[in-house]
């Protein structure tokens, strides 16, 4: 298993695994792909952290570091998009994604990560509370826009 943030030659290795998140297809590959792509490549605050198993991406998460005029004006990090391909799962590989994660937020002093889930999988739940998080502090509201 490596663990490392992804690379501009990654981006349909993560797409095709995105094809496990919501059922997300592969986008064609247009000039508006490869402009998202190259922004989120340049922002520094905007970290996809994978893990690679037989030379292929088989976990991810994406780490945003958001500055912040509270606490210090100490940031803090959203964790997003956390998936492993279905025949890799239980095996550890989104947790090391997730520690990756967690140290690039320490090293950028941030003083929390937010990390939401749409599921309700109590296995699911117990994976992320597993893994440092916890659903007693604060309660997640979102407005979807269409």
């Amino acid at each position: 298993m490596k663990i490392r943030e992804i690379t501009n030659e990654d981006l349909f290795g993560l797409l095709e695994l995105y094809t496990q998140l919501h059922d997300n297809p592969i986008p064609e590959n247009t000039p508006e792909l490869q402009a998202l792509w190259n922004r989120i490549q340049q922002d520094p605050n905007h970290h996809i952290i994978a893990a690679e198993e037989e030379g292929r991406i088989v976990s991810s998460c994406v780490l945003l570091v958001i500055p912040n005029l509270t606490h210090g004006q100490r940031p803090y990090a959203l964790i997003e998009n956390v998936v492993t391909a279905e025949k890799y799962r239980g095996r550890g590989f989104a947790t090391a994604c997730l520690a990756y994660a967690r140290q690039i937020a320490e090293n950028q002093n941030c003083y929390k990560i937010m990390l939401l889930t749409g599921s309700k999988e109590e296995s699911t739940l117990n994976f992320y509370r597993k893994a440092g998080y916890n659903s007693n502090d604060k309660t997640a509201m979102i407005q979807w826009l269409s």
